[in-house]
């Protein structure tokens, strides 16, 4: 379930670059993007999606998640019963939904929440890859804990983000 239902592209047509910077975003002279985040909406969550951020920020070094500022990614909690989701651009826009039967059932909310970060990274689902992957998402079932992007994934927003998201190539949708 985690990023069971992702819409990816949705915002990137009307939000070039340069106006996303203007958004919530900013490159400093190193060329590294910050983006912000809240989790005020996600009050149940709110250690483990910081947790997650920080896991990504040990990751990666070309884009910053920072708590606060002008947010263009915005946490919420949901008790539908759905399955956690975002729904992003890829571009570091989004809206994440954590799911508090999802985390009832077992799923790990750090794991949901650097998950769902990843999309607003610029990552796909790869629900058949192993638990060492955060875009593995549900697929390896509630005994996978583990929050901590692997090399792969880290490298490829490296990839995406290098001078802004310039490296990025044509947009895709993922479910």
């Amino acid at each position: 379930m985690l990023g069971r239902r992702v819409l990816v592209g949705a915002l990137a047509v009307a939000l070039p670059f340069g106006v996303q910077l203007g958004l919530g975003a900013s490159a400093d002279a190193a060329g590294v993007t910050t983006l912000y985040y809240s989790s005020a909406g996600a009050p149940d969550y709110l250690t483990q999606i910081d947790q997650a951020a920080t896991n990504w920020n040990a990751a990666v070094s070309d884009v910053r998640l920072v708590k606060g500022g002008s947010a263009t990614i915005v946490f919420h909690e949901t008790d539908d019963g759905q399955g956690s989701y975002t729904s992003t651009d890829g571009h570091g826009h989004g809206q994440v939904y954590i799911d508090r039967q999802q985390v009832e059932e077992g799923f790990a909310p750090t794991r949901i929440a650097a998950h769902e970060l990843g999309h607003n990274l610029g990552l796909p689902d790869d629900y058949t890859g192993p638990c060492s992957e955060i875009m593995s998402g549900h697929g390896p079932g509630t005994s996978c804990t583990n929050a901590v992007p692997d090399a792969a994934e880290a490298a490829q927003v490296q990839q995406n983000w290098v001078n802004g998201f310039a490296a990025a190539g044509p947009e895709r949708a993922a479910r």
